[in-house]
């Protein structure tokens, strides 16, 4: 079947994530089942589907209430699975070629204030809770902050990546590309205060930085749910998910002087273009603090 012979591509020739190959799998059989119940088939060759039938899932879609970000993300995953066909010479043009995607708005990204942040991880006891659970809670939330890693590199985070002597993390990012990023005194504390715990309370340990009581990685919903709590506690973000921290990172360390293709390396972009929206971030928050200082602002 074409779907399972590209998910089988993208998982153990590209190396994508597991979030990753969901999302395209859920992707692919939602436009597979649109597809049989327009033609009424029982099956149907997807190296048949011609664009028309493309600005037809598209229309469905924005007709439900998707959003247009949401039916480009869609039209991604077609469009490298069409690509994926014409490579493999299944086809000979993608139908891909001539759909027109959605214009979407650009949306600021949502970060959370230096000043919440410091009083999060004020090592106040009435934010995180008591135990070894309440410590690798509060690193979780240090480390997104202070690292400005994605929510996969920080679950995937091993024992043997962190080098508390070279003060680096060497962080496996999308499609196994590495990155060093480095980090100061005040983390590497926070590190060993943190495995001094672990390594008491947890015995038995799996390989990984970042552990349930088990011994066993952590997994996506758990970490999002200790970030969507901490966020609440300082912050009224509607959006409150560990991109969300790598976004403060980001902001931060341009509002500190940062220069932008630093950051760019740090957060593992592949491009300037994906670093510059938080340009737009942080000129909005000089825009605020020239009105706030500035007598005849």
């Amino acid at each position: 079947m074409l779907i399972d012979r590209f998910l089988q591509y993208i998982k153990y020739e590209k190396g994508y994530s597991s979030h990753t190959f969901v999302s395209y799998r859920t992707d692919l059989s939602q436009f597979e089942k649109f597809v049989m119940e327009r033609s009424g088939a029982k099956e149907i060759a997807l190296d048949k589907v011609d664009s028309c039938l493309i600005r037809e899932w598209i229309v469905s879609m924005m007709e439900a209430g998707s959003s247009a970000s949401s039916v480009n993300r869609k039209l991604s995953t077609l469009k490298s699975f069409y690509t994926y066909l014409c490579k493999q010479e299944v086809i000979e043009k993608s139908p891909m070629s001539q759909v027109v995607s959605p214009k979407t708005k650009k949306r600021l990204p949502h970060f959370l204030r230096e000043e919440e942040m410091s009083d999060m991880l004020s090592g106040s006891s009435e934010v995180f809770s008591e135990g070894y659970e309440g410590v690798r809670d509060e690193m979780i939330m240090e480390t997104f902050y202070t690292l400005g890693i994605r929510l996969s590199e920080l679950i995937g985070l091993k024992d043997t990546d962190v080098d508390l002597q070279a003060q680096t993390v060497l962080v496996n990012g999308k499609r196994n590309k590495q990155r060093y990023v480095p980090f100061g005194e005040p983390l590497k504390q926070a590190f060993q205060a943190y495995l001094s715990v672990r390594n008491k309370e947890v015995p038995e340990r799996s390989g990984f930085f970042f552990l349930r009581p088990s011994g066993e990685a952590l997994y996506p919903m758990l970490v999002y749910r200790v970030v969507r709590k901490y966020i609440s506690v300082v912050s009224s973000l509607s959006k409150r998910s560990p991109h969300v921290l790598r976004h403060t990172f980001a902001t931060a360390m341009l509002n500190n002087g940062a220069e932008l293709e630093a950051v760019k390396e740090l957060l593992g972009h592949s491009s300037l273009a994906a670093t510059e929206v938080y340009t737009h971030t942080t000129f909005e928050q000089l825009q605020k603090n020239y009105k706030l200082a500035h007598p005849r602002a």
